[in-house]
């Protein structure tokens, strides 16, 4: 009985030592991912549940698209609602997003997949004015209102342009519009200076190009993989990106 017992502790203890991991050393205990433009929150569909494998909780944002001072404003209510310490990690646009919003002191590392990271006082036009114009450019349509999408074509050719068919089309019609406003809107903070900074480097991304996400990378100091994606990496190697995220919370 006596070893029995024994047994029973040790095992109890070592499941406790295990569950206490992501807590020893302020390691996170909650990831909120944050979609990019032409996105929405089924982006992570393929990250979720491997993050949640790993006994990670995950919150994922949905952005409005519609200015930075409200997808900030998003950000920042899953970060007061989640149980910290926190990674952040921001697809695309969202890397604009994360890099205001990150500066939360609940906030313990950033991730940017495929995203663009200014630094403080710069907009999504600063950063990406200093490279040649993508020919994805072409298939970007903007309404009265002002909001741009991406044609389906363009979702298929460029946007999304190695996953399956049918993938492809989920993505075309789950996409988001985004205000043309988004796109000059500067940052007032810069947080990638200061937090432990992890990039994903998509090497045949055709809607950031891949040079600019090296750079920022190189700038940001950050633990950076390339992997050979188009834009939407979390989708098609799902595996790395969260692996990624999951160095980032320890």
């Amino acid at each position: 009985m006596m070893t029995i017992l024994s047994t029973a502790a040790l095992l109890l203890s070592s499941l406790a030592l295990s569950t206490a991991a992501w807590s020893a050393d302020g390691a996170a205990k909650t990831v909120v991912l944050v979609h990019g433009a032409f996105a929405d929150g089924t982006s992570w569909q393929k990250v979720i549940p491997r993050l949640e494998k790993a006994g990670l909780k995950v919150i994922a944002v949905q952005n409005s698209l519609d200015s930075l001072e409200n997808d900030v404003i998003a950000t920042k209510r899953a970060i007061k609602n989640a149980e910290g310490p926190v990674v952040l990690v921001g697809h695309s646009w969202a890397g604009v997003v994360i890099t205001e919003a990150g500066t939360d002191p609940k906030v313990k590392s950033l991730v940017y997949v495929a995203a663009c990271a200014p630094d403080k006082g710069q907009s999504l036009e600063d950063v990406t004015s200093k490279y040649p114009q993508l020919e994805s450019r072409k298939e970007y349509m903007k309404d009265d209102d002002g909001f741009l999408r991406i044609s389906d074509q363009g979702i298929k050719k460029y946007f999304a342009a190695d996953l399956d068919p049918e993938s492809k089309a989920v993505v075309a019609a789950t996409q988001g519009p985004f205000h043309v406003r988004c796109l000059s809107a500067k940052v007032s903070e810069a947080a990638w200076r200061e937090k432990p900074t992890f990039m994903v480097v998509a090497t045949k991304d055709q809607i950031i190009p891949p040079q600019l996400e090296k750079d920022q990378a190189k700038a940001a100091n950050a633990k950076a993989i390339e992997i050979p994606s188009s834009h939407v990496a979390m989708l098609s190697h799902a595996e790395e990106v969260s692996d990624l995220i999951i160095q980032a919370a320890k």
